[in-house]
């Protein structure tokens, strides 16, 4: 069967006490809605609905900001919170007899791909599953009741009987149904409960009235079913995410300093014998070669680095390429738009942008380079500066193979340095300094005699 994907994701969030709304909220750096609907494109649906409502215009402009743009998702508006069953009647006139419907929520964000295949596996035509968790301390869930180990319904825990709350398998609400039993199911729910909704539960016990198979599926872990209701179950679940997160690294074989105290916020690709130490965050499309070690406080985003590599602590390195055996920090700022060769230097409180840097060239100290190309060999002396903006417009330096720039010097571009040219130490550079030349330009130096310090006057 096809396979049509439904997102709940119309909830207010009144609890998280914050203007944005629920499914907005970000885990690692992600909206909750924009994890689960990632989730579900890795499931192939033939289309996916999202059913919106409480700060809807933010939602659909959210979900609309994503990089690369998709425009696979179809949105229906719940513009009455009347509960969950009414919330999934709105998505079904765009839903096909044919399909069957995979019912997720926008605020369970760690549900695994895997787990959402053997639940649509367990469902067909005339079949439906649903994803129960058990639970320690089952409150707020609907309990799943059970005869002879075989589904009779679910009852929410505001209709339960004392009997029935001690039950302590619980409904994640996640489940498998064929569309065209789901719309004649949906047209005979009715809200006489505790909460005056109508409850998608209730479909529970309607399969099991028309014979229809209800195959259980117990979720393998509890943080894929656990949804979000304010700010502490928030972090508990961005905790339990960077767990998961680490762990995948480590068994593709990175060593890492401290499990507990690095973030993963995107896609990592590793080499082997990758060591990485405590409190780095690694976020968007990172590559690590083999060998390569990050050191401290180090914020990786959209990098791919060569192997043997080292970066030093408390330096933050964004949409960039990094060749084999750089040397990076510690504090050093490598900026979008920067690709360094092979052997590259970039040394403590170095600032890039947008910088092109050959095989062994050296700027390890107190420097900025931006808009700059600079070739092989070339030794970049402290303090130096590329002044490539005069306020309007940005220009390029250009340093040649094997210059080597003296301290404290001002490149003003747009500004050519020659093939083993050298620049001498406090030198603005304002024209070309010819190859294999040394230019210098300095103000003449004078000591005035008699001259005295401004002294204070006394109080």
């Amino acid at each position: 069967m096809k396979l049509a994907v439904v997102i709940l994701a119309a909830g207010q969030g009144k609890r998280m006490k914050s203007d944005l709304p629920k499914v907005l909220q970000p885990l690692a750096g992600v909206p909750l809605l924009g994890h689960v609907v990632s989730r579900a494109r890795t499931l192939n649906p033939s289309s996916m609905h999202v059913v919106y409502g409480h700060g809807g215009d933010a939602v659909r402009t959210a979900l609309a900001k994503e990089d690369p743009p998709k425009a696979d998702l179809k949105w229906a508006l719940q513009a009455e919170q009347l509960g969950t069953g009414h919330a999934v009647m709105q998505a079904m006139p765009n839903v096909a007899d044919d399909e069957l419907v995979l019912v997720l929520y926008g605020d369970v964000p760690l549900i695994r791909a895997e787990t959402l295949r053997q639940l649509i596996d367990a469902a067909g035509a005339k079949a439906m599953s649903l994803l129960t968790v058990m639970l320690e301390n089952p409150t707020g869930y609907g309990r799943i009741v059970r005869k002879r180990g075989a589904i009779q319904k679910i009852v929410e825990q505001k209709d339960a009987s004392p009997a029935q709350l001690r039950i302590r398998e619980g409904n994640s609400g996640i489940m498998a149904v064929p569309a065209k039993l789901l719309r004649r199911w949906l047209g005979r729910l009715r809200n006489a409960n505790a909460q005056g909704e109508y409850y998608l539960t209730d479909v529970i016990a309607m399969a099991v009235k028309d014979k229809v198979k209800v195959t259980p599926l117990i979720a393998p872990t509890l943080a894929e079913v656990l949804g979000v209701n304010d700010k502490a179950q928030l972090a508990e679940l961005e905790a339990m995410h960077r767990a998961e997160r680490a762990r995948e690294l480590m068994v593709a074989g990175a060593t890492l300093a401290d499990p507990a105290r690095i973030d993963v916020r995107g896609e990592v690709s590793l080499g082997r014998d990758v060591f990485i130490d405590a409190n780095v965050l690694l976020e968007g499309k990172v590559t690590l070669g083999d060998r390569v070690r990050v050191g401290p406080n180090t914020v990786l985003r959209d990098v791919s680095i060569g192997a043997d590599t080292v970066i030093h602590p408390n330096s933050v390195l964004e949409q960039s390429e990094l060749g084999a055996g750089c040397v990076i920090g510690p504090y050093a700022r490598v900026r979008p738009g920067s690709k360094l060769g092979q052997n590259v230097h970039v040394g403590n409180f170095v600032e890039l942008k947008k910088t092109v840097i050959a095989d062994g060239s050296k700027a390890n100290h107190l420097t900025y380079l931006g808009d700059a190309i600079i070739g092989k060999g070339v030794n970049i002396g402290a303090g130096t500066i590329t002044c490539n903006y005069d306020g309007v417009n940005k220009s390029t330096t250009t340093i040649e193979d094997g210059a080597f720039i003296g301290s404290g010097n001002m490149l003003v571009a747009p500004v050519r340095v020659g093939k083993n040219a050298t620049t001498g130490a406090g030198s603005t550079i304002t024209r070309e300094a010819p190859d294999g030349q040394l230019t210098i330009s300095r103000a003449r130096q004078i000591s005035l005699e008699g001259w005295k310090r401004p002294e204070k006057k006394p109080k």
